[in-house]
């Protein structure tokens, strides 16, 4: 289920038509709205006044004999116009700037809880950190578009439109020659345009690469450091460091080329125009303040439609950043509540069953994980799986958890087939002790009521106590308050395992799934852990996957596997009688630890 991808021939019109997805978001607030294209008219209507004020004041002021008294009212109201326009401006500033971050803020926010419902498989065929820098560098660019070039581009689009209007009210014949020049103004637009768009998605995709590689190398940065390989990693991140700049010198380029054409047009026009001009106030037919007002306003005209040219390469760049960022909005789970779920029975019970279950990951269709499984776990019932790595016991935790369906047979839980229920109530029965422990960075006491957001702090404590775990919390500078750092970097790793546990406490849920739960404790940790899962075990069906066949002795029931099946289940004693290879793996563990 690998992120669909933008086509960068697509025309114009519908690269921005990418765009309305911002719409969606923009329309929630109809006053803010309001608010900033009513000061945007009124800002750009002043401005268009400045030029009628200076032809007056250039009129009737300019010329030897003028009274001051008389022309004094016009320079008031001039200075009246620019107030206008300088409060307007302010009040445009402040609404188009207020839209822009809330519409980024409601973006990532519904991107953000989008990936949430999203299963595992979405981000086994994407990477994270390429959905991370679309967040975050896609959104930013948004965010500029929506905050600063929309507005400027209306603004301009206005004063362009209405400036034109005055100029015809002026001069029907000079403004008719400022016209002449506008298809070719628009020409390197088009043209240019195009190639802007393709860089501008290169140039994100760059960005991207480099989000990535900051998030692999500081990740990983023990493993960096043990192998002594920062100059490689230095190299490494230079090298998209750069051409993330190559890219981005490509499109800067062009629009550099661009933006040069169109100044060159526009104002060569108004040079022609000048000179035009200038012959008709020579010549009687057009006062000195007609022609500074339209001179005026055509270096208005001009300058808004060069920075429409700018504007253009911003909404090509959002429009890119808006489709990547559309792609992930346009993911659909493949695991999904039904259109009427079924409710588990209470008082739930913790009944598990396999029948029949087969399942092969999307990365790997020829390899199947787990092959014709059938399996009843009674209530309360402890169920040890063992067997070696890669024999699908890791899968089997994944499908009882309903992160993907199997390709054939069904998993029940209290007689309720999975897909028939909402996946979270599912999950809701099901308390986990993953390998590979995972602390968020934040309070210890945070971490643990994970698992029980609604508990009270005693609850918290309690459950740290029951995982061994309250000793080294009250140790820490501020207590269970103490932030951990990210991923609990200030927390041994068997630490970091007793928080896991802890979480798994408080969840008090029916059916528990341990993997590994005490594979990152020394031995005198392991000890009081196992106690602590013993107590936690009781009344409760669990599933454990161990690799150290000492942990399941006492497990009331042992299933083998190997390659996906079952090859054998029972009691310890009776799976070491039969021989096979539960013997053969215990006979090297216990060989080894003698």
């Amino acid at each position: 289920m690998a992120i669909a991808t933008s086509k960068d021939a697509a025309p114009p019109s519908r690269q921005l038509s990418r765009l309305t997805l911002l719409w969606r978001f923009v329309k929630n607030y109809p006053g803010h709205l309001t608010m900033a294209l009513g000061a945007l008219v009124v800002a750009a209507g002043s401005t268009l006044a400045v030029p009628k004020g200076l032809q007056l004041v250039v009129d009737k002021g300019f010329h030897a004999g003028a009274d001051a008294a008389v022309i004094a009212p016009y320079f008031w109201a001039l200075l009246a116009v620019v107030a206008v326009q300088g409060a307007a401006t302010g009040v445009r500033f402040y609404y188009v700037s207020w839209i822009g971050e809330r519409v980024v803020a409601d973006l990532r926010m519904t991107v953000q809880r989008h990936l949430l419902s999203l299963d595992p498989g979405f981000f086994e065929e994407n990477r994270p950190s390429e959905i991370a820098s679309r967040l975050t560098s896609d959104t930013a660019v948004i965010e500029q578009v929506v905050s600063s070039s929309a507005s400027i581009a209306l603004r301009n689009a206005f004063m362009g439109l209405g400036g034109i209007v005055y100029m015809l009210f002026l001069s029907p014949k000079l403004t008719g020659l400022m016209l002449l020049v506008i298809p070719a103004v628009i020409l390197p637009i088009v043209i240019l345009g195009r190639q802007v768009r393709g860089l501008s998605r290169a140039s994100q995709d760059r960005i991207a690469s480099i989000g990535t590689i900051i998030a692999e190398v500081l990740g990983a940065i023990k493993v960096v450091q043990a192998f002594t390989q920062e100059v490689r990693e230095a190299a490494r991140f230079g090298d998209a460091v750069e051409a993330t700049f190559a890219a981005a010198k490509r499109r800067i380029r062009v629009r550099a080329s661009m933006t040069a054409i169109v100044i060159f047009l526009i104002f060569g026009a108004i040079t022609l125009v000048l000179w035009e001009g200038a012959s008709d106030v020579v010549a009687g037919r057009m006062s000195g303040g007609t022609i500074t007002a339209f001179l005026f306003t055509a270096a208005i005209v001009a300058g808004a439609f060069g920075a429409l040219t700018e504007t253009y390469g911003d909404f090509m760049r959002a429009a890119g950043a808006s489709g990547r960022v559309e792609e992930l909005l346009a993911a659909r789970p493949d695991i999904r509540a039904p259109a009427h779920p079924v409710a588990l029975p209470l008082p739930a019970e913790g009944r598990l069953t396999f029948d029949r279950v087969s399942f092969n990951y999307a990365t790997k269709p020829d390899a199947p994980a787990v092959i014709d499984f059938s399996l009843d776990v009674a209530p309360g019932e402890t169920v040890a799986l063992v067997g070696p790595s890669g024999a699908g016991k890791t899968t089997l935790f994944a499908l009882i958890q309903r992160f993907y369906d199997p390709k054939s047979g069904t998993i029940r839980l209290d007689g309720i087939a999975l897909p028939e229920a909402d996946p979270i109530d599912v999950r809701s029965r099901i308390a986990v002790v993953p390998q590979e422990t995972v602390v968020f960075a934040t309070t210890a006491y945070e971490n643990i009521l994970y698992g029980r957001p609604d508990a009270t702090e005693a609850e918290v404590w309690a459950a740290a106590d029951a995982a061994h775990a309250s000793t080294f919390l009250r140790a820490l500078p501020d207590g269970i308050h103490t932030f951990l750092g990210e991923a609990g970097s200030r927390l041994s790793g068997g630490q970091r395992q007793r928080m896991a546990i802890a979480r798994a406490v408080l969840r008090d849920a029916p059916l528990l799934l341990l993997d590994e739960a005490t594979s990152a404790l020394d031995a005198e940790s392991e000890r009081l852990v196992q106690d602590a899962l013993e107590t936690l075990m009781k009344g409760r069906t669990t599933l454990v996957i161990a690799h150290r066949l000492a942990t399941v002795r006492s497990a009331d029931r042992i299933v083998v596997m190997d390659g996906g099946r079952i090859v054998a289940q029972g009691r310890h004693d009776a799976l070491i009688a039969q021989g096979g290879l539960y013997a053969k793996l215990a006979r090297l563990q216990f060989e080894m630890a003698a």
